[in-house]
C-alpha cells in the first residue's frame, strides 16, 4: 500500500510538473532523474509560476547544466525559502538521485500554486515506463559487468598458473 501510494504521489508530482512547465519546449520531463539534470525543468518550473523572478531567455540560451541548476536552486531560497537541498554538480549527471530531486521537487510543490488538472495526470500515466531506467538500476548492471570481468580475469589466471606449474 505504502508503494501505491508513494507511485500515486509521484505521479501527481510528475503530472504538476508536466503542465507547469508545458509552455517551455526545450523542457520535456518524464521522470525523477534525467529530466532534470540540465537545469532546464527547475528553472522553467520556478518561471511558470513566477516568470517576474528571472528573464527564462537569459538561463535557458546562455548557461551551462551547473549553471542553470544553481540559479533555480540560488532563485528557490532567496524568494521562496527553500533550502539548497541539491549541489548542482550532483544533479548534472546521466543519473541523478532520484530520491534527492523528488524531495526537492516536493518542496517545490508545497511552495507554489499547486493546482493539478485530471488531464495531465492521464498524459503522465501514458509515458512509457519502459525507458525509464534509475541510476539504481545503472550501477547494478555495472556492478553485473565488472563481477563477470573478475570472474573471468579469475579464472584465467587459475588456468595460466596451472600451465606455468605443469611448464615447470
Amino acid at each position: 500500500m505504502a508503494g501505491l501510494q508513494q507511485t500515486n504521489s509521484e505521479m501527481i508530482l510528475l503530472s504538476w510538473v508536466r503542465q507547469s512547465t508545458r509552455n517551455y519546449p526545450q523542457v520535456n520531463v518524464t521522470n525523477f532523474t534525467t529530466s532534470w539534470s540540465d537545469g532546464l525543468a527547475f528553472n522553467a518550473l520556478l518561471h511558470s509560476h513566477r516568470p517576474d523572478l528571472f528573464d527564462w531567455n537569459a538561463v535557458a540560451s546562455q548557461q551551462s547544466p551547473v549553471q542553470r541548476l544553481d540559479h533555480a536552486f540560488s532563485i528557490a531560497r532567496q524568494h521562496l525559502g527553500i533550502e539548497k537541498l541539491l549541489d548542482p554538480e550532483d544533479v548534472a549527471t546521466a543519473y541523478p538521485d532520484k530520491k534527492s530531486i523528488l524531495m526537492y521537487v516536493t518542496s517545490l510543490f508545497q511552495a507554489l500554486p499547486q493546482q493539478v488538472t485530471m488531464e495531465a495526470i492521464r498524459e503522465a500515466e501514458m509515458l512509457p515506463r519502459h525507458s525509464r531506467i534509475t541510476r539504481e538500476e545503472h550501477v547494478e548492471v555495472h556492478e553485473q559487468h565488472f563481477s563477470q570481468e573478475v570472474s573471468f580475469t579469475f579464472l584465467f589466471l587459475s588456468c595460466c598458473s596451472e600451465v606455468i606449474v605443469f611448464l615447470l
